[in-house]
């Protein structure tokens, strides 16, 4: 099994970097773990309480479940994913059964910060992406999908995403054993692919 992890600031377009390894590997050989499925379960806070949670600070994690979860994969055994909502800010009561699979992706804006968690990967990726790009993203991604307005929006940049981002996330670009600048980068991407297929041949 191949671990791959996938970081970078709110809204830098790692959901496109996932969908593109998966379109260039084998069919049912990825598995992915997002780091948002891993948020404590917060509904039972008031809706002034649940909007003041910092989801861009490590703590917002359970990092003690993601890690075993990851660990469990690894040896070969299906795990039950949490299903986080952003607008609840609550877990399901129902869970995703994962099945271990050639290629795992780890990926989440935090997920280098864990030091536990970094040492399952086998190849880290983060990816670099203009602030003004990834605020434009944020606005259409958390107005459509978060129940959030614009207004609500530029507010928790300003006050959690960008500090949070330059606190945690920017400084672990030093440990990423690739960089993928603005986002969508096809050369990039291309190279990263041949490197996870020459390590998926190594490790058959």
């Amino acid at each position: 099994m191949l671990v791959i992890g996938i970081a970078g600031g709110s809204g830098c377009g790692k959901t496109t970097i996932v969908n593109k390894i998966i379109e260039a590997l084998p069919q049912n050989t990825v598995t992915v773990i997002p780091q948002d499925s891993y948020y404590w379960d917060n509904g039972h806070l008031s809706p002034q309480k649940k909007k003041e949670i910092n989801f861009d600070h490590p703590n917002a994690i359970e990092w003690e479940l993601m890690i075993k979860h990851l660990n469990m994969l690894k040896s070969g055994k299906s795990i039950p994913m949490p299903i986080y909502s952003y607008v609840t800010c609550a877990r399901s009561e129902f869970v995703t059964t994962i099945e271990p699979r050639d290629v795992v992706i780890v990926e989440g804006i935090l997920v280098f910060t864990n030091p536990e968690l970094v040492n399952l990967m086998d190849i880290k990726i983060f990816v670099d992406t203009e602030g003004d790009d990834r605020l434009m993203r944020c606005i259409r991604r958390d107005t459509k999908e978060r129940g959030r307005t614009v207004n609500e929006v530029l507010h928790h940049y300003e006050t959690s995403v960008k500090p949070m981002h330059h606190q945690f996330i920017e400084p672990t670009k030093r440990i990423a054993d690739i960089i993928i600048p603005n986002g969508y980068n096809q050369v990039a991407i291309d190279l990263m692919v041949s490197k996870i297929k020459m390590q998926l041949n190594h490790h058959q």
